[in-house]
């Protein structure tokens, strides 16, 4: 059963910025219903209070729903939705000028005034600042569309009997409510865009760390190979002269070129043990150059002297699908490595925050054995190999931790290797 608050852990962090912000703005609609309808019915005849307490509720839904449509639209999930932005335009402009009628030629009484000018007011504010959040993209439509929304305040207060430096004043206060919720609709939005791109970036560098490895491997191939299938070229080709006129000496010229192939077969296999195996000082060299890509600050010390090479490549794939996990599948700041050797056993430690949940990086952590994946079950196949274990879970509120354990028969107890973050 998953635990209170699970669902927002399992978020990684610009999907939580996302949810935020799309709870904020949801909750300038509350906000103005609350505020709004609870000051009406205070100051107001119950039935007057009633009728624009219907006029707020009305406008926020609507702007509550404009506003999910434009989040969406802000994150390329959906076209930008103009036509909610019109309805949410004249919604806002027709329950206004009822509200200012209202308050010029409705029923008489103490506060009716008031209240029906802070509607008026209220329901333009957050209009504009909604629609700002459509069009946030083109800041002189938004500069157009608060002084619009101002200026026909005026004016409409004007028309109804208002006086001018009355009509003034609300142009005014519309003027300054709209640009204030407008620029904290775009400021959100700006904030948004902000934390995805970083989080972009962040798995930019860990594919650009993965592509400049594939770019040595591939320098090292061509190396060898280059090299010496120019050296067999060049004595197949004496070799087929001399054949062809029946010299002996064309013998000893493939005999030659059959060497440097089966000397090219053990380089290139070389070269492919030494990409396939993951060295453990390598793979912590490497550890510590792709965290401080990604933001992570990490300290390492490759003190792995005296290790087995079939022990350090099983301990240095379990630091590579590590780190993968930590880079793809959490929002750590701290990481953690031990390797611990005592009484016959190094022990591996690898430990971070910010996790959500372990995911293989290119298997399944329950995929069958034999089939050569990266994930838990890859890992427990190659440790077992070698005669050791693994184990991982969460360990705290947000902590992960692997370790792995390997027996060493022949390393002497009592030395300890830290690397930490």
């Amino acid at each position: 059963m998953r635990r209170p608050g699970g669902w927002w852990r399992l978020k990684s962090t610009p999907e939580k910025v996302e949810t935020y912000t799309r709870w904020t703005f949801h909750f300038f609609g509350v906000s103005e219903i609350v505020g709004i309808r609870l000051a009406t019915y205070r100051q107001t005849d119950p039935r007057l209070a009633t009728v624009l307490s219907l006029m707020v509720v009305v406008h926020a839904v609507v702007c509550m729903a404009t506003a999910s449509r434009a989040l969406d639209w802000t994150l390329g999930h959906r076209p930008q939705p103009l036509r909610q932005l019109w309805l949410l335009g004249a919604v806002t402009a027709v329950l206004a000028i009822v509200a200012v009628g209202i308050a010029e030629h409705g029923p008489a009484g103490e506060n009716v005034e008031g209240m029906a000018l802070s509607v008026f007011v209220g329901l333009q504010g957050f209009g504009v600042g909604v629609i700002a959040l459509g069009v946030h993209n083109d800041r002189r439509r938004v500069i157009r569309l608060v002084s619009g929304f101002a200026a026909g305040a005026g004016v409409v207060s004007f028309a109804v009997g208002m006086p001018w430096l009355a009509a003034l004043i609300i142009a005014c206060v519309v003027l300054l409510a709209g640009a204030f919720l407008a620029f904290t609709a775009m400021l959100s939005v700006w904030l948004l865009n902000v934390v995805f791109t970083l989080d972009e970036a962040k798995e930019t560098r860990a594919r650009l760390a993965v592509a400049e490895e594939r770019l040595r491997f591939g320098r090292d191939l061509h190396d060898v190979m280059g090299r010496n299938l120019a050296v067999i070229a060049l004595k197949s080709e004496p070799a087929v002269q001399l054949a062809r006129r029946g010299r002996p000496e064309a013998v000893e010229q493939m005999i030659e070129a059959q060497r440097i192939a089966q000397e090219s077969q053990r380089e290139v296999r070389d070269v492919v043990r030494g990409y396939r195996e993951a060295a453990l000082e390598v793979e912590l060299a490497g550890a510590r150059g792709v965290l401080s890509a990604a933001g992570i600050v990490a300290k390492v010390t490759d003190e792995t002297e005296g290790l087995p090479s079939a022990v350090q490549s099983a301990l240095g794939w379990v630091v590579r699908e590590a780190t993968t996990n930590v880079l793809r599948h959490g929002d750590a700041k701290k990481v953690a490595v031990t390797v611990l050797m005592s009484q016959g056993r190094v022990v591996l430690t690898v430990e971070n925050d910010g996790v959500t949940q372990w995911r293989g990086s290119s298997a399944d952590a329950d995929a069958p054995a034999g089939t050569g994946g990266s994930g838990l079950a890859g890992l427990r196949e190659r440790l077992a190999a070698v005669g050791g274990t693994l184990e991982a879970g969460t360990v705290g509120k947000g902590v992960f931790r692997l370790t792995a354990e390997v027996p060493l028969p022949s390393v002497g107890a009592g030395t300890a290797l830290r690397v930490a973050s």
